[in-house]
């Protein structure tokens, strides 16, 4: 009978080390938005959607990946999402309203929506089709709204936002099925996620040199 492998050697795996580097700018975003640096937050949680739609696609490219690997993939990712697609999120709303304690159900909803979201997938997940709105596009509605943020004012911008995460939780479970993306999508992301990073330096630039 073979033995488990270590957990160590699961790291020896593009696809898993992309997820984790996605973990990893969810968790700065979790930080900056914990300083209310909101728009360093929004391009670390940009970075965090670009790595979550590519992990996938660098897995599939593989082919000496065993079931394991691939079982030990998607688990992981799953964690991955829920970091980055619920809870920074929630917290990009906490600190966009100075951590209002009134703004706390909509980061609730949201992470919870986001963790019944993705148990569901990985339980009834469809080779062609998503049940309820993915969790990463949570990710896209959020940091592009971070886009009229000076234009509508940070008061009711923060409202707006709040909106936006009720709406996104409902959605994120709700009993639709949509189809899964094709490869034009994986294109539009990543000229998104380009566009919108520049958009945020420029932010930060001419506050600090404003």
């Amino acid at each position: 009978m073979t033995g488990k492998r270590s957990t160590i050697s699961f790291l020896c795996d593009r696809a898993n080390l992309l997820t984790l580097a996605g973990l990893l700018c969810g968790v700065s975003s979790i930080y900056f938005s914990s300083l209310q640096a909101l728009t360093a937050a929004t391009i670390a949680l940009l970075w965090a959607l670009f790595c979550d739609w590519f992990d996938g696609a660098i897995a599939r490219g593989m082919t000496n990946r065993t079931d394991v690997d691939r079982a030990f993939g998607a688990q992981l990712d799953s964690l991955a999402d829920l970091v980055c697609g619920g809870i920074a999120p929630a917290m990009l709303l906490l600190s966009s309203s100075g951590f209002a304690p009134w703004f706390l159900p909509g980061a609730f909803a949201l992470t919870v929506a986001g963790a019944i979201r993705l148990a569901y997938f990985n339980v009834f997940d469809d080779d062609d089709t998503y049940t309820g709105l993915p969790i990463d596009t949570n990710i896209i509605v959020v940091t592009g709204l971070f886009a009229v943020r000076e234009p509508v004012g940070h008061v009711t911008f923060s409202w707006l936002l709040y909106a936006a995460v009720i709406v996104l939780a409902m959605l994120n479970v709700a009993p639709f099925r949509m189809s899964k993306p094709t490869r034009t999508w994986y294109y539009a992301v990543a000229a998104y996620v380009v566009a919108m990073t520049a958009f945020n330096v420029r932010q930060l630039a001419a506050a600090f040199t404003g």
